[in-house]
């Protein structure tokens, strides 16, 4: 069957992967990264960075599920294709005792057996010394198959596995595409090509390609980064990723010492609480091009100096993205006609766990669809 892929990020390009390998024949299609936000005028993705924290520890069952299979696999990958993205530093979760969030997370560790270390105010500061809590802190350490990946490498060791099984890659942001009989027409720029179904991942700007069929949310998020010097970085050697569950929902995540293309050595932020929905293509390009909220960039700095007050920051720069959230708390995965299937919503969990949301997807254009990723599903929730 030939299947065409509208996405080159995340879940697009695992869902290429998997079908490829299965012997489809596979046509992965979407623009690359672009040389410069500030004046590029097509879409953007959210995949564009170096840091992404991944952990089987979740509060939720599904996403604590699809991190794991997708971990499982990571060190396959990167052998198969020679592309290293996954760095094996562990994952840290706390919160105060008694909250639900951190509750969530027992619960889930206890039902799924998973293997991690509990410890309490006084532990936490003698095994992670740069870390400040407070005193009613309780953390959930998983050491192993947890850290954080490159995205950016993900996607392109994903590329690769779609080339060395046969798939065939297109630098090109599709325009729309059209049901006809026996497949479907996917036009991009002054070309087009025909496939017998196709799957669409692209992200946040998935709904641009669909009327807005779908009932998404596209939030415009702002992280940043804090420079660090050689000094620093080989202090904090063995810090683990980070994401402090708060009493009020609040879920800021923190990324230890990675060098980023430029040559520098950063930490990275996250942990937008400003819900901005960007409710059009042109907002969420616009967004982009904005470069970020400089306002919750001082918030995002203010958070870091609170958690590592010792830190040595020679600079500090925030980065655009966007988080895509459905109904449900779970992706919508399912055919929205007899050849049209769509893999979407991350909520702002779909980086780690992109493997198995892209075979899922596939799982979907065929005909396979998980009752409780469809469209029904996220709607009734």
């Amino acid at each position: 069957m030939r299947i065409a892929i509208i996405g080159r990020g995340l879940i697009g390009s695992a869902a290429a992967r998997h079908l490829a390998e299965a012997g489809h024949e596979v046509v992965l299609i979407g623009p690359g990264e672009p040389a410069n936000y500030a004046s590029h005028p097509g879409v953007f993705g959210s995949h564009y960075d170096e840091g992404r924290i991944t952990r089987g520890l979740d509060r939720m069952p599904f996403w604590s599920r699809v991190s794991r299979a997708s971990i499982a696999r990571y060190r396959g990958l990167e052998a198969a294709t020679g592309m290293r993205f996954f760095t094996e530093v562990g994952t840290l979760m706390a919160g105060p005792d008694g909250s639900r969030g951190i509750a969530d997370v027992a619960d889930v560790a206890k039902r799924d057996s998973l293997e991690c270390a509990r410890f309490d105010a006084k532990a936490l500061t003698t095994r992670f010394p740069y870390f400040q809590f407070e005193s009613d802190t309780i953390g959930y350490f998983e050491a192993q198959h947890a850290g954080h990946i490159s995205p950016r490498n993900l996607v392109k060791s994903q590329g690769i596995a779609v080339h060395k099984a046969g798939g065939r890659i297109i630098d090109a942001e599709v325009d729309g595409f059209d049901e006809i009989a026996g497949g479907v027409t996917v036009h991009f720029g002054a070309e087009h090509l025909t496939a017998d179904r196709i799957l669409i991942a692209a992200g946040g700007f998935t709904n641009g390609l669909l009327s807005d069929a779908l009932p998404l949310k596209v939030y415009a998020r702002t992280v940043a980064l804090f420079e660090i010097g050689a000094a620093e970085a080989q202090r904090l050697t063995g810090q683990p990723s980070l994401i402090y569950l708060g009493p009020n929902g609040e879920d800021p995540y923190l990324l230890p010492p990675i060098r980023y293309p430029d040559g520098r050595t950063y930490l990275k932020l996250g942990g937008d609480v400003i819900d901005t929905d960007l409710t059009s293509q042109e907002a969420r390009k616009d967004w982009f091009r904005s470069g970020g909220s400089a306002e919750v960039g001082a918030m995002l700095t203010d958070h870091i100096r609170a958690r590592m007050p010792e830190l040595e920051i020679k600079s500090t720069h925030i980065r655009p993205c966007v988080t895509t959230y459905t109904p449900s708390d779970h992706p919508i995965i399912d055919l929205l006609s007899e050849r049209v299937a769509v893999a979407v919503g991350g909520n702002g969990k779909g980086a780690k766990n992109s493997d198995e949301l892209g075979r899922l997807g596939g799982e979907a254009v065929l005909g396979r669809v998980a009752p409780d990723l469809a469209l029904a599903a996220s709607v009734a929730a």
